[in-house]
């Protein structure tokens, strides 16, 4: 006799009856780009019903994703000056600081998640303090620290360093501490790969390199071994979740990132993943809606209990709309 293991898929109840992966509102974290200035609200071209927001913007998009029950953000900002050390990047008055204050004077509901790095705010557009043509990644450190410091001065409920410097969790980990912040938990993005689907993203923030790249501090993808080396690092110096980022790209490592540790397991869905399947829904090609949920379900079943996604307002829309169901 064969084995009949369609048995268990004759119906719709029955599917939903064996399934053991499941998605939750819960577990999404949705990006929000703020920029500094008025009146602002400027569609990304490259990433279509994504936007930048000024502060004085932000009130009706935050009214609507708290009513769809998104309850958690990862806030990016794009300040107005730039210079070689990203100076807005730990000013307390910086883009990032105002934004954070104002949801949490508004919109006290969610929870706040900062972007910690520099790409955005220093004007060779690389994620720490420049030694020649590469990064220094011990002077970086002290900058990474004082940045966290602020944001959580601001109001920020997790850091999540994204800058791939060597030592930055303890580094920030000891701020944070030597501040008060005891309780205040670090999502380190620890297996961060120099990857070209954050091509998009270049685009959102204003934050591509001026010159090479950032490979020397990214983590290369034709490797199956170092990424166990960062997410041992990172619990060791005092990480509180462990990002893989991509997601797609790299199921394989967010399963045996999962499988390895105990904390919570991050995966984020990056831009040209998004703006991959925004672009083959526009054109016709695809349905949006059943491939959307078949990546997230992909990154589910590979291991990842939280996802950071642009797709999760979407989401949100297509539960309240009755058009799909977690």
């Amino acid at each position: 006799m064969f084995t009949r293991t369609r048995r268990l898929r004759q119906s719709a109840t029955l599917r939903e009856m064996v399934k053991n992966v499941s998605i939750s509102l819960d577990q999404l974290i949705y990006p929000i780009f703020i920029e500094e200035g008025e009146n602002i609200k400027e569609e990304i071209p490259s990433m279509p019903n994504q936007y930048r927001y000024s502060i004085d913007m932000l009130k009706d998009e935050l009214e609507s994703l708290r009513d769809l029950g998104i309850k958690s953000l990862l806030i990016f900002g794009i300040p107005k000056k730039k210079d070689e050390v990203g100076s807005e990047a730990y000013n307390d008055k910086g883009i990032v600081q105002e934004g954070v204050r104002y949801i949490k004077a508004n919109f006290p509901e969610f929870l706040v998640i900062t972007d910690v790095c520099m790409c955005e705010y220093t004007s060779h557009g690389h994620c720490g303090i420049l030694n020649g043509c590469d990064v220094n990644n011990d002077v970086t450190l002290e900058y990474l620290s004082k940045i966290a410091v602020s944001h959580v001065k601001a109001g920020a409920d997790i850091v999540a360093p994204s800058d791939m410097m060597d030592g930055r969790i303890y580094a920030i980990r000891k701020a944070l501490d030597e501040n008060g912040y005891i309780n205040t938990p670090i999502m380190a993005y620890s297996v961060k790969y120099a990857s070209s689907y954050y091509g998009p993203f270049r685009d959102a923030a204003d934050s591509a390199p001026s010159f090479g790249d950032r490979k020397t501090y990214q983590m290369d993808f034709r490797n199956s071994k170092d990424y166990l080396r960062e997410v041992e690092a990172d619990i060791e110096e005092g990480a509180d979740f462990i990002m893989v980022k991509p997601a797609l790209p790299y199921l394989d490592v967010i399963k045996t990132v999962s499988d390895s540790i105990s904390l919570p397991t991050v995966a984020y869905n990056v831009s040209g993943e998004y703006s991959m399947v925004k672009a083959g829904s526009l054109n016709g090609w695809i349905d949006e809606k059943r491939v959307v949920m078949e990546n997230m379900y992909a990154i589910r079943r590979a291991g990842a209990d939280i996802i950071i996604t642009y797709h999760a307002k979407d989401i949100a829309t297509w539960v309240k709309n009755g058009e799909i169901k977690l």
